[in-house]
């Protein structure tokens, strides 16, 4: 499927999971999908399963089917068949090349030495400063940036309420193709998007940068923009984020109904006292009677520990 003519809109709500296969889901993985889940069921919708595999790299075999079997141990299925970055890179080739014709790239060498080096801190992190982007560098061998621009960009959060960002300041350009010849995740990611139909987004509010630079994206090759609802982030003891690289621990589905507990009572929903005794399917169709997405703390960062 090309992503120019992408899954016509829906009459109802599209939602996704978007996991990367670089290990087993965590307490903070099992958070976002259970609340994604709970947002499509309850409004009637569809909830889908993305596979996040463009990172070679980070891609462990076997990784994709575990984290499946997690989620369905926890009794949350997905509608239709994961959709695999890897399969759909003549998508992304597209995208690129309508940006390309647009005169929106430009090659980029600069080292991550370099950066780290040269980039101001923004709101959400480092920012390009352009060293590269009058040099017409030949694009074999390098990274493409794609010219964010000037002006503000801007959305409403269900839970964060209005963000908003300057393009030049608190963006930068941004790279949208790596220079190992793959897509890279803002481009992939708009895309997606797109070709699935999404209509409503529900992640870890430490994407809220990227969903700017996402949606740059997407303004850029007219793509119908998704409604965005950003949870708080789940912290250890340390102050980080529970994340694979941080070594979270992995979940066991044995412990699937203290787990998705857990995660409800993160999630502000008040749990009947019978709670602890009932398996994890009969919480689950209690959860879909009773979700009440108001009650998500519009916080960005919590810790594991609260409300456990």
């Amino acid at each position: 499927m090309s992503f120019v003519t992408p899954s016509a809109p829906q009459n109802g709500y599209r939602g996704r999971f978007a996991p990367t296969p670089s290990g087993p889901l965590h307490l903070g993985s099992l958070l976002t999908a259970l609340a994604s889940w709970l947002d499509a069921r309850t409004r009637n919708g569809q909830w889908l399963l993305r596979i996040d595999d463009l990172d070679v790299e980070r891609t462990v075999p076997g990784a994709a089917d575990h984290l499946r079997r997690q989620l369905e141990a926890h009794g949350l299925y997905w509608d239709g068949r994961p959709r695999y970055q890897s399969r759909h890179l003549d998508e992304y080739r597209e995208a690129l090349e309508r940006l390309r014709r647009a005169g929106l790239l430009y090659a980029c060498r600069c080292t991550r030495a370099q950066l780290k080096r040269s980039a101001h801190e923004g709101v959400d992190g480092p920012v390009y400063p352009g060293r590269c982007r009058a040099l017409a560098l030949p694009e074999p061998g390098h990274a493409l940036r794609l010219r964010a621009g000037c002006g503000a960009i801007g959305f409403g959060d269900r839970w964060q309420g209005r963000q908003s960002r300057d393009l030049d300041s608190d963006i930068g350009d941004f790279v949208v193709w790596r220079r190992d010849g793959a897509a890279a995740y803002q481009l992939a990611c708009a895309v997606d998007e797109a070709a699935l139909g999404i209509t409503d987004i529900v992640r870890g509010a430490d994407l809220l940068g990227s969903t700017f630079r996402q949606l740059r994206v997407m303004d850029l090759l007219g793509l119908r923009r998704p409604i965005y609802a950003h949870l708080p982030v789940l912290c250890g003891a340390d102050g980080r984020k529970l994340s694979k690289q941080n070594r979270a621990a992995p979940l066991d589905e044995r412990n699937a109904g203290a787990n998705l507990q857990r995660c409800l009572r993160w999630l502000g929903q008040e749990l009947p006292a019978a709670a602890h005794s009932v398996p994890p399917h009969e919480l689950l169709h209690w959860a879909l009677r009773h979700w009440m997405p108001e009650r998500v703390p519009a916080l960005q960062r919590l810790e594991v520990e609260h409300c456990a």
